[in-house]
């Protein structure tokens, strides 16, 4: 498909590196899981203990083995710091389609001007160097944060899927639907 599947494959600008996320990036990661429990509020699957960071890290790196998702983990560059992590996921080339998500950035960066910087990196290479035609993203209707993100960077709401998933206490979740269209990506607000 591409090199977004080989070793050492990373996306950087004058702001974030994203690189796949590794085992040994769990230690870097863990600050996050213990000392910031609100961070997965809206998450479909939370990382919120040891023992479910190490099923996240690993269940990431499955399904980058079979070129369906790439989960990176961010550097924010002017701190010098590890920040969260993101991912392109439900990967379709024939279709020319895939979602951007499972985005979480510690408390620290988030409102900092990070989440443009990655988003842009991610826009660009979907669109220019994948050939994708369509990026859809997707966030708990409830959560007011994410949604206010997606309309910042221009993204186009296009509805809620009601009762779309289900949520780690078992209740069920309406997930709103942005999206953004190759001939838009130009246009973006980052």
């Amino acid at each position: 498909m591409t090199d977004i599947f080989r070793p050492g494959f990373t996306l950087e600008n004058d702001r974030a590196l994203l690189r796949p996320l590794q085992t040994g990036d769990y230690e870097l990661l863990l600050p996050f899981t213990i000392q910031e429990p609100t961070l997965w509020e809206y998450s479909l699957f939370r990382p919120d203990t040891p023992k479910n960071l190490k099923k996240y890290i690993a269940e990431a790196i499955k399904e980058f083995e079979t070129k369906t998702t790439v989960a990176f983990i961010v550097l924010d560059k002017i701190k010098n710091a590890i920040a969260g992590s993101t991912r392109y996921y439900r990967i379709d080339i024939a279709q020319k389609n895939l979602l951007i998500g499972y985005t979480w950035y510690g408390k620290d960066y988030q409102g900092t001007g990070l989440n443009k910087k990655c988003k842009s990196l991610l826009f660009q290479y979907a669109f220019e160097t994948l050939g994708m035609e369509r990026v859809e993203l997707r966030a708990d209707n409830d959560n007011l944060r994410s949604k206010a993100a997606m309309h910042s960077i221009g993204a186009t709401e296009e509805g809620v899927l009601r009762s779309e998933s289900y949520k780690v206490d078992g209740s069920r979740r309406d997930s709103v639907v942005f999206s953004i269209l190759k001939e838009e990506w130009p246009q973006l607000q980052l």
